[in-house]
């Protein structure tokens, strides 16, 4: 299950968190965002219990955003340990969501 992020919780689920998270930065109005979305969620059932999913809505999350260099959506990032450990830009396909994935964890 995703977990819907935001300014009050992004610290306590992807920082502080003890397994690895997926943040997707994405917008209701993004063409590309509405293709990678399914994958996500699949990829959050999938790994559940090893791997946080989580979803920023950049508009009503500039700060975040902005703090994470989200130029271009949607955007992938992958934390570990508190730290950005990987990123994908665009659209993927869920192989290569998953070969990411790979590497951290």
């Amino acid at each position: 299950m995703e977990i819907k992020l935001d300014e009050k919780n992004f610290d306590k689920e992807v920082l502080a968190s003890d397994i690895p998270v997926m943040v997707d930065f994405w917008a209701v109005w993004c063409g590309p965002c509405k293709v990678l979305g399914p994958i996500v969620s699949e990829l959050a059932k999938e790994y559940e219990g090893k791997l946080k999913v989580g979803k920023v809505n950049v508009d009503e999350n500039n700060a975040i955003a902005g703090k994470y260099g989200i130029m271009s959506i949607p955007t992938v990032k992958f934390f570990k340990g508190g730290k950005v450990v990987g990123e994908l830009i665009g659209a993927a396909p869920k192989s290569t969501l998953e070969a990411q994935l790979k590497l951290i964890m």
